[in-house]
């Protein structure tokens, strides 16, 4: 397998398919049934489908509500609004239908020929958005795999990923139904030698993991719905220049940078891949050594757009996902952030002062609370760390030295009579060699 680039390094394959999705003319159907209770609103709902649709640059021409009162098992929908839907794509030379939904094989299958117009369900989309996102061979090792073991259930499409390095628009181009008869047999071995790759990435995570606790840096994750802001606030943390867009899914593989606490101590801040409602479930498990970062870190920041209107739906689908890897809601080292304050008029930013309780209240693009978000890292931090006092010959630069690269360094005193004293505080391991060193 080969990239395609161009002389100047530029990836002219993603420009192709983003060409191509230029081009598509897309229908967004949010089909939602109303039984039941839901605590996300179905306009909330349809402004997120036609989100996900426009973060792989698909042309959206149009949406529809359609409520349901039950599913149906060969269309998902009932007769008269695939009738009606049918008729709209016709009309208005819809190419692409996405259903914000996830259809069985026979559904999709039966909607694209009452549609005449290729159909892609919920599930297919964010996959293929990530395939357009990932950046490492991790990250796209995690994304073919997914899509493997998507595919796998519906021969009912051409396989085109088989044959690129990278993911995107197995569902815009293609030889179409003409290869139904793909080897489910040629799947699963690729699918065996994914993982068995992905074992090995995770053993090197897993040594990197080691290695920064010989540091040693505690380590700060975000996590939080897609279009929270974690990267903009993680830009806005350690200065560096990590993509961070109004779009959905902007981030996928995870970004490290080291940042200075107030009291001088050194944290690794983690940006990782968002959360959104009804992820698949086999992008949780594709994406389950990229997750164990967030396991392994000291302290997880959950970023919250305050401002969205679906906030509290947006919080329970990341708890929920959080839950599933061992983090609960009462653990002690995760931090709510409410982020995006700067959105909020007066009178809203008054009812968030009262229920704020132990979250963070910041906007990470005027940076507004990130003093008082460093400081809550620090004190979270501090819970598992001790605090010793140092009476160390001024001559020992080295010693001092050390101090202030492995430990955070609270007080220092200087005598006439050249003797430094500190007061340091660290954490586990860092006490450790320290007590080895000082004796």
């Amino acid at each position: 397998m080969t990239e395609n680039k161009n002389s100047n390094g530029f990836d002219t394959g993603g420009r192709r398919e983003q060409a191509v999705a230029a081009d598509t003319r897309t229908l967004v159907v949010c089909p939602y049934v109303t039984r039941g209770e839901s605590s996300r609103s179905p306009e909330a709902r349809r402004e997120e489908a036609i989100g996900l649709a426009r973060a792989i640059d698909l042309a959206v021409v149009g949406s529809a509500v359609a409520s349901l009162s039950e599913i149906r098992p060969a269309t998902y929908l009932g007769k008269g609004k695939v009738e009606e839907l049918a008729a709209r794509v016709k009309d208005e030379e819809v190419a692409l239908v996405v259903m914000d939904c996830a259809l069985s094989p026979v559904q999709q299958r039966n909607l694209e020929k009452a549609f005449a117009a290729k159909v892609i369900d919920r599930t297919g989309l964010i996959l293929e958005i990530f395939g357009r996102r990932a950046r490492t061979a991790e990250g796209s090792l995690q994304v073919e795999l997914a899509h493997l073991d998507y595919q796998k259930s519906r021969l009912v499409r051409s396989w085109t990923h088989l044959e690129r390095q990278r993911g995107g628009f197995g569902f815009l181009g293609g030889p179409g139904e003409t290869q139904i008869e793909t080897d489910r047999r040629l799947i699963q071995e690729r699918m065996i030698r994914i993982k068995h790759d992905l074992e090995q990435v995770k053993k090197t995570r897993a040594l990197h993991r080691e290695s920064r606790k010989q540091a040693p840096f505690p380590i700060v994750a975000l996590v939080g719905y897609t279009n929270a802001g974690k990267s903009t606030l993680f830009n806005r943390l350690t200065r560096a220049d990590v993509v961070a867009a109004d779009m959905l899914f902007a981030t996928l593989d995870p970004t490290m940078r080291s940042v200075k606490l107030p009291h001088g101590g050194m944290v690794i801040l983690s940006d990782t891949v968002g959360f959104i409602s009804d992820l698949p479930t086999m992008l949780i498990s594709a994406f389950r050594a990229t997750l164990e970062e967030v396991l392994a870190a000291d302290v997880i920041l959950h970023v919250r757009d305050i401002s969205h209107v679906d906030a509290q739906a947006q919080a329970e689908d990341v708890e929920e996902i959080l839950a599933d890897l061992g983090v609960t809601e009462a653990d002690e080292k995760l931090i709510e952030v409410w982020n995006k304050v700067d959105r909020l008029d007066e009178p809203h930013r008054a009812a968030l002062g009262l229920a704020q309780r132990e979250a963070v209240a910041v906007s990470a693009l005027t940076g507004e609370g990130l003093d008082e978000l460093m400081t809550a890292i620090e004190s979270r931090l501090a819970r598992e760390r001790r605090t010793v006092d140092l009476d160390l010959d001024g001559a020992d630069g080295r010693s001092v030295h050390w101090l202030y690269e492995h430990t955070e360094v609270m007080a220092r005193r200087d005598d006439p009579d050249g003797r430094v004293h500190m007061t340091v505080r660290a954490g586990p391991e860092a006490m450790a060699r320290l007590l080895r060193k000082f004796a």
